[in-house]
């Protein structure tokens, strides 16, 4: 049976990125997206990607999901962790029996999938590549990252070979996992820095990179660490970062990789979070609480505390309703928080 094209739900920084690659290597990409005046531009032809990477246009068939018809087996879910649940109940009608959902999202929604359209039916998937959406068929493809993809189960099955051999079309270096949680969980802990970052307006790299917030980024990671270690799952690094050095504590390998970090952040011309620029330019709410409700929910069950995660939390959902502004200030306040931690553990 032919695979039909492949549905690209969310066009935006991360999904549009993919489905243009996919659709220049000549794959029969269609899209779906929420801005009118995007799904406009991509049916014009006029999907711009430019950047440091690579600039070229394409387009394809693109809808709203109110105007899309038809089924389709292989599905490419790019929406923030916070609109998964609906989006999912809107891919439902379109995905064929035998379809799969592959979730290229930040965040472990993945188990959110799986309780809406069953987890035999969705594809791990983990992506680091920098990318920002500027307006209407305008993205910018800032930077080449992680690119992974797994089995929930670990299987080595017929399709994630060929879900793999997809997505090396888009990233010849894009990885088959065995275990694709390990992945996710990784990314959990280090995109909980970028979060912290995007309460100020210093640039990831500075932001990482800045002594004085040590005890801050050893915190955020040690939250995700325990919590990760009780659900008896053992992070993977990329890019730089390396959870098995914040889990043992070791400050030579955490100097190291803290500056591998820096390094992969300088190179990019992305220099902020989506998150930051949910906040400070598209003035719209963020999924941060979204891609953290996971772990908080798994540390609530294991009896775990993550205080400066829950902070974190709350001084973003204050930005987002305009009751503070985005500057170090915040960042000083959660680090207080994860030195009272600190001082209340010694």
């Amino acid at each position: 049976m032919h695979d039909g094209p492949i549905l690209i739900w969310g066009a935006g920084a991360i999904g549009g990125t993919i489905g243009a690659f996919l659709r220049r290597a000549g794959h029969a990409v269609t899209f779906v997206d929420l801005v009118e005046e995007h799904v406009a531009a991509i049916a014009a032809g006029r999907l711009a990607i430019r950047g440091p990477v690579a600039e070229f246009a394409t387009g394809g068939p693109a809808f709203t999901p109110a105007t899309l018809q038809g089924s389709f087996r292989r599905v490419i879910l790019a929406v923030k962790a916070h609109q998964t649940e609906a989006a999912a109940r809107q891919i439902a009608p379109h995905l064929a029996h035998d379809g799969w959902v592959l979730s290229a999202q930040n965040g472990l929604n993945e188990l959110v999938l799986a309780e809406t359209l069953g987890r035999q039916r969705v594809i791990g998937a983990f992506v680091n590549f920098g990318a920002d959406w500027h307006g209407p068929g305008d993205i910018l493809y800032a930077n080449r990252g992680a690119v992974v993809v797994g089995e929930l189960d670990g299987a080595k099955s017929a399709r994630i070979t060929a879900i793999h051999r997809l997505m090396q079309d888009f990233d010849a270096d894009a990885v088959l996992a065995e275990n694709i949680f390990a992945y996710l969980w990784g990314k959990t802990g280090y995109g909980a820095l970028l979060k912290a970052s995007a309460l100020t307006n210093e640039t990831i790299a500075d932001f990482i990179e800045a002594p004085e917030l040590r005890p801050l980024h050893l915190a955020l990671i040690g939250e995700v660490m325990a919590v990760a270690a009780a659900e008896k799952v053992r992070p993977i690094g990329f890019n730089g970062y390396e959870p098995d050095a914040f889990a043992a504590g070791d400050m030579t390998a955490i100097d190291a990789s803290i500056a591998a970090m820096v390094a992969f952040n300088r190179s990019t011309a992305k220099p902020r979070s989506g998150v930051w620029r949910d906040l400070a330019v598209r003035k719209r709410p963020t999924d941060s609480a979204a891609q953290l409700a996971p772990v908080r929910a798994a540390a609530c069950r294991h009896g775990i505390a993550t205080p400066v995660l829950e902070r974190l939390v709350v001084l973003i959902g204050m930005v987002e309703r305009g009751e503070r502004e985005i500057g170090m200030p915040l960042a000083r306040e959660l680090l207080a928080a994860a030195q009272d931690v600190e001082g209340a553990g010694g």
